[in-house]
């Protein structure tokens, strides 16, 4: 703790001095005499030898002259700054999500599953970022607009269940609403994180289409090819991913495409990511003084009170 005006200490004894300097130089013999009980009941209670109210007096300077010290309590907080980043991830919620191709600690897990881990706590860690979330299947859906609470998103991250939005793969659809949440933003930087592990099946619109239309906005789209098997090497497989298509769109999006195999390459994608957008939470913390004076200002109204009180019963 410390004070912000120390200076005001130098008035303490203030009363002191002019009580015994002032007051004696000004005094007059009365020209009435009258019995010493009347007087000393006239007097001020610092003057009559009323100890309690000359103690509440005295209290009652200290604390005020306390409370024009400044005395204020040093603190430090996490710096949350406006990045002026909003960043929307459209996630894939198609039937082919289900698979269990990854491998964690040993056990097998889902492509949601491992999604899931890896992309609520990206999420989580971007506060001072706007933060949305689209999911799609046949048809896309807005499952979260953009939000500082990060925490919200990455829990609908968590809770995110696939056929709420159907089974199949609507990568334009879920594309094109994420550019339309993102058109009229006024943010200095808008991004869109496309994750799917599949082909687009919607036939409305070809995705790269989409694309160029969200380059034309000034969005910048990230795209992330999920799955061990692609239409490259197993075109007959009905759970590949069409990694050639999710890479055209990042190129036209002036982005980068992630291609994930495994779980090492998945939470490689999130470093790298991090990196090519950098959190805003790595800036040093805030220090800031926390003003303690309304506890001895109020000490001394409640003191001063109870003196007027008590001079007037």
């Amino acid at each position: 703790m410390s004070l912000a005006f120390p200076i005001a200490l130098l008035l303490l004894p203030l009363p002191f001095l002019v009580h015994r300097y002032l007051t004696r130089a000004g005094a007059v013999h009365a020209a009435l005499l009258v019995p010493a009980d009347l007087f000393n009941a006239a007097l001020p209670a610092a003057e009559r030898g009323d100890r309690t109210g000359r103690a509440l007096l005295i209290l009652a300077w200290v604390a005020l002259v306390a409370a024009l010290s400044g005395p204020r309590l040093s603190q430090t907080t996490d710096l949350l700054p406006f990045s002026g980043r909003e960043i929307i991830l459209a996630l894939d919620l198609s039937g082919s999500m289900v698979k269990e191709d990854f491998v964690l600690d040993g056990k097998p897990l889902s492509r949601l599953d491992a999604v899931k881990r890896v992309a609520s706590a990206f999420v989580a860690a971007r506060r001072g970022d706007r933060i949305g979330l689209v999911v799609f299947g046949e048809r896309p859906y807005v499952a979260q607009p953009p939000t500082f609470d990060v925490t919200s998103v990455a829990h609908s991250i968590e809770t995110a269940q696939i056929g709420i939005s159907g089974r199949g793969t609507a990568i334009a659809d879920g594309l094109g609403l994420a550019v339309r949440r993102l058109e009229k933003s006024k943010a200095a930087s808008r991004i869109i994180v496309l994750l799917s592990d599949g082909v687009d099946t919607s036939g409305k619109v070809r995705a790269d289409d989409v694309a160029r239309l969200a380059a034309r906005h000034g969005i910048k789209v990230h795209t992330i090819a999920l799955g061990p098997e692609d239409l490259e090497t197993q075109p007959l497989s009905r759970d590949a991913v069409d990694a050639a298509t999710l890479k055209a769109i990042a190129e036209i999006g002036d982005g980068t495409g992630f291609r994930v195999r495994t779980m090492a390459d998945l939470q490689a994608m999130a470093a790298t990511l991090d990196r090519l957008e950098p959190s805003p939470m790595r800036r040093p913390p805030l220090h800031y003084w926390r003003p303690l004076w309304i506890w001895s200002g109020s000490a001394a109204f409640v003191l001063l009170v109870l003196l007027a009180f008590r001079r007037r019963t």
